[in-house]
């Protein structure tokens, strides 16, 4: 039992650490582009690709997590 608690205590560390740096790597690419005055064109392509993804989100919101239930298929998906 001790080692799996040491297994998952490694995995825990490993996943923080790993959003740690993800975090640290978004500020920095934030922080450069803000100096060269380029993080408002960012901003503005970014914009639609963030209100799209919420729209998505609240969807699934909204079904309330039944996935593939009794939903129309559309032409060109997986079959």
């Amino acid at each position: 039992m001790e080692t799996y608690l040491n297994f998952m205590l490694v995995r825990f560390g490993v996943i923080v650490g790993g959003l740690v740096v993800l975090a640290l790597l978004v500020f920095a690419v934030a922080l450069a582009l803000k100096r060269r005055g380029r993080l408002d064109d960012v901003r503005r392509y970014a914009d639609p690709v963030m209100r799209a993804g919420l729209r998505a989100a609240a969807r699934r919101l909204e079904e309330g997590g039944q996935r593939g239930a009794s939903r129309p298929r559309r032409r060109g998906g997986r079959r």
